[in-house]
């Protein structure tokens, strides 16, 4: 048997009851992006019981889904993609990840500039894109880095291939990750954003690389890595667990080379295993740039793409589709909304047209998982495999 989870990054379902907290009030990823373009066409999972779950314009409700499908609710704090997984895996945070709208403490910067040899530039809360239009002469000039944060736990480093050769830059980051850990920094991530091109048009490329911190307590991974049933992670999968209990792992260019890398898994490894994939663009190329009809053209084209998917099922194959948190681009925010997200079921060993309700946690999907393994209990989150399991 082969579980196979794809999660659509970013593709929220409706607002958290401690939105406002977040300033998140009013978002909806999904629904508000169908209603800012008068409709989306996804007629796979809308074949799953998507549009079962909220009103979704030219995604309509169906008497009699092929699938099993519900909504999950986060119980960590935060609203991130390390967040996310983390607790879709089992585990749920006490602590949230240390946060930097203002930009990073001087010490620490002034201790990165001495580890590093370069000078920082930029330091403060920013959208990707514009940060290296705003920074990226400066730099190409001194070369200083570009050092930014978001609204999410994020020690981001942007260099100009041509200025900062890609090994050096990653040598970096993993500077920065040390001297976080140093200081007792609590950030998920530091990520290395290369770029290329002449001012005004840059642009980012796919050699993206996330250097995050270790999962702070046992996750799903390492349950099935102690049982011999190996996770391929497809996507950022294997930087969000910083590698712990992946097999083997596969970088992604785009979401179609996402689908194309999970097709392929599917195709090469046919024993008992769990697929664990990563769809990117509706966060970083979308909902962060407030595209909304980019991001609607991703949804509908990655339902293009579900059949081929279940077509590589095998007969005792479950998938499974969710997401880690929003990023509504119809907001003024360009950041990423604290949301419920949905959660699609299908395959041969599991039931149709079963709604599984609105979960406390998303830690109810890796207990559910492991539970269909048969390998031991999770600490967070209760399994619902007997609602959707055959037998």
């Amino acid at each position: 048997m082969r579980v196979i989870t794809i999660v659509l990054d970013s593709v929220g379902i409706g607002e958290m009851p401690d939105a406002e907290e977040y300033g998140d009030k009013g978002s909806n990823t999904i629904v508000n992006t169908a209603k800012a373009v008068g409709g989306l066409s996804l007629p796979n999972m809308a074949k799953l019981g998507l549009g079962n779950l909220a009103d979704i314009p030219g995604v309509p409700r169906v008497e009699n889904a092929d699938g099993v499908y519900g909504i999950m609710m986060e119980r960590s704090p935060g609203k991130d993609s390390t967040t996310g997984h983390w607790e879709m895996m089992g585990i749920i945070l006490e602590k949230p990840f240390d946060l930097f709208p203002d930009g990073f403490p001087e010490g620490l910067i002034r201790e990165f500039e001495k580890r590093t040899g370069r000078k920082v530039i930029g330091n403060k809360a920013a959208s990707g894109t514009e940060i290296i239009k705003e920074m990226g002469p400066e730099h190409e000039k001194t070369g200083a880095l570009i050092v930014y944060t978001s609204a999410d736990s994020v020690f981001q480093i942007a260099a100009h291939k041509d200025v900062v050769p890609l090994e050096e830059l990653y040598r970096y980051c993993e500077i920065a990750r040390k001297l976080l850990d140093e200081m007792g920094y609590k950030v998920a991530r530091v990520i290395a954003r290369p770029f290329i091109g002449e001012w005004p048009n840059y642009v980012r490329t796919p050699e993206r690389h996330d250097y995050s911190l270790p999962p702070e307590d046992e996750t799903l991974l390492d349950v099935l890595k102690e049982e011999g049933i190996p996770t391929y992670g497809i996507g950022k999968i294997y930087d969000l667990f910083a590698g712990r209990g992946v097999a083997e792992r596969w970088k992604t260019k785009d979401n179609m080379d996402g689908v194309d890398k999970t097709i392929m898994v599917m195709r090469e490894k046919k024993h008992d295993s769990f697929i664990f994939t990563n769809l990117v663009d509706f966060d970083t190329k979308y909902g962060h740039r407030n595209n909304v009809e980019g991001y609607a053209r991703a949804l509908e084209e990655f339902d293009a793409r579900l059949p081929e998917i279940i077509n590589a099922m095998d007969e005792e194959d479950i998938l499974f589709l969710t997401a880690d948190h929003g990023c509504d681009p119809t907001t003024p925010s360009t950041d990423h909304s604290r949301e419920k997200v949905p959660l699609l079921g299908y395959g041969a060993p599991l039931k149709k047209n079963v709604y599984i309700g609105v979960r406390d946690t998303f830690a109810d999907l890796g207990q559910t998982i492991g539970d269909i393994f048969k390998v031991r209990s999770l600490k967070n989150g209760t399994s619902f495999k007997k609602l959707i399991m055959r037998r």
